[in-house]
């Protein structure tokens, strides 16, 4: 074990990655769990990367082809058994980052862009907003290049917010 902490083994470890993959709010990279995971100075990288294979193999976790990590039914239900056996501690840290994983994971997913290329050469810039409820804004301009398209689609991405806004304030505006 690394250092000073309350995880003191690697079954410990085990039931923080499944209590962190039952509260993720969709499939993740290794880096994420690891991030996750790493809120107690006792857990290593080595340590957590071997418990982390075990519980795929073990059927707990299964790893998609391009690499995201989603709880199993039967890792959930070992997780919701084995939760009270983690230090409070660990679960209070673990819930706060948990709770700012999943709002930038939602985020990301309210907030949609694509570059496309046209038959004639020019582009396709798609820029979705999504709330809670459904579709605030769906908007598709074209552009003649793609670097073009690309910084569009990066500028929207950082405050989709705020072109929403001036949409509105045009289309309201009393001419």
């Amino acid at each position: 074990m690394a250092g000073p902490g309350f995880i003191h083994d690697k079954l410990e470890i085990k039931f923080l990655i499944l209590y962190i993959a039952a509260r993720i709010i969709e499939p993740v990279p290794f880096d994420t769990i690891l991030d996750l995971t790493m809120c107690d100075d006792a857990i290593d990288y080595f340590d957590f990367s071997e418990c982390l294979a075990d519980l795929v193999r073990t059927g707990h976790l299964t790893v998609s082809e391009d690499g995201l990590y989603t709880i199993t039914e039967q890792g959930r239900r070992n997780s919701e058994i084995c939760a009270s056996s983690l230090p409070y501690s660990v679960r209070l840290r673990c819930d706060r980052n948990l709770t700012e994983w999943n709002r930038k994971l939602r985020r990301k997913s309210q907030v949609r862009t694509s570059v496309e290329k046209r038959p004639n050469g020019t582009y396709t810039v798609k820029l979705a907003l999504d709330d809670d409820l459904g579709s605030v804004m769906d908007l598709r301009l074209m552009v003649v290049r793609e670097d073009m398209g690309n910084a569009l689609a990066e500028r929207f991405r950082k405050a989709p917010e705020r072109l929403y806004s001036e949409v509105l304030r045009v289309l309201l505006d009393d001419m």
